[in-house]
């Protein structure tokens, strides 16, 4: 019996935090292949003993007269039931018309102000006929990726992933507030740093580390996703913006202190190791997309004092 989890989401992080659901289905069914719109889940979710397959997508699925070739692309699985996290009237048609027995989805019409948590925990409630499902899961790694980590740095010394990079400008707290960061921490302890970023922001990263009073920061961004995970995995504590690696630590067991400027509330409810750092005089439910606050109105001294309050 073949079962598929369809997640209409480009974002890594979005279709991480998903993840929960997904595992919940694979132990009813087993393990599950996942149909996504993101074209690097497939790296992170390598290790990832439920997860049969991750299948990207990159097309068919944006005009109605596409319904037909989704259709014939699903045949070619033979699924047996699909669980489709979304309101999309194109997925869930060329489903029954691909002949899936059993097809779960949102409400089709319902797409306004949807909760990215809640819905997906309702829906995978209903469906499964179970209650209290769990908002967060484990993330899978294999041990000698972690051991192969560990092995080159000293585990006496606090490692903090600093999230630097994010999907755009107006979910990124000041660079320059990164590498103060990093100083002032580094005259009051032993760290080591690895600056979490993407394969474009080699300024962002050069900057960072440049700047920086201690030869103890590693950066991250010409690494492939799949080369990243482990030292996220390995880290103490993840700081910085909102991006796929708190999805990823978040769900490590791994304390993440994420800086909330252009993101939903939604992001980061579903985990007990998520801090939220937002502006002074900020309400957390007016942090949304398009909020445009000034990063600025976060002060190194503010997330200092959380790193401090949250590394005892």
């Amino acid at each position: 019996m073949k079962t598929c989890i369809y997640l209409s989401y480009k974002g890594l992080g979005a279709n991480l935090l998903h993840l929960s659901y997904c595992h919940e289905i694979a132990k009813k069914y087993g393990s599950v292949t996942i149909i996504t719109l993101c074209n690097n889940l497939e790296a992170a979710l390598k290790d990832d003993p439920l997860i049969e397959k991750v299948v990207f997508i990159s097309e068919y699925h944006k005009r109605f007269i596409d319904v037909l070739k989704l259709r014939k692309f699903l045949n070619t699985f033979n699924f047996d039931r699909i669980f489709i996290y979304y309101p999309s009237l194109r997925i869930y048609l060329a489903s029954i018309l691909s002949n899936i027995k059993e097809v779960y989805s949102y409400p089709i019409f319902k797409k306004k102000n949807l909760h990215l948590i809640r819905a997906a925990k309702k829906f995978t409630e209903r469906c499964l006929g179970i209650n209290n499902c769990p908002t967060e899961t484990n993330f899978f790694i294999k041990k000698d990726k972690m051991e192969e980590i560990n092995k080159n740095f000293d585990n006496s010394k606090f490692k903090i992933v600093i999230g630097a990079g994010s999907s755009g400008p107006t979910t990124r707290w000041v660079t320059k507030n990164f590498y103060n960061l990093i100083n002032k921490l580094n005259n009051t302890g032993d760290y080591y740093f690895f600056i979490l970023c993407g394969p474009d922001d080699k300024a962002l990263s050069d900057e960072i580390t440049n700047n920086v009073n201690k030869n103890n920061c590693f950066s991250l961004y010409n690494k492939k996703i799949e080369e990243v995970i482990p030292y996220l995995c390995s880290a103490n504590m993840y700081v910085g913006n909102d991006s796929f690696g708190s999805h990823i630590t978040s769900q490590s067991g791994i304390k993440s202190l994420v800086i909330l400027l252009d993101s939903p509330k939604a992001y980061t409810d579903y985990s007990k190791n998520y801090q939220r750092i937002i502006p002074d005089g900020i309400k957390i439910e007016n942090v949304t997309h398009g909020s445009n606050l000034n990063p600025e109105h976060i002060s190194v001294e503010k997330v200092y004092q959380e790193i401090i309050n949250n590394k005892f």
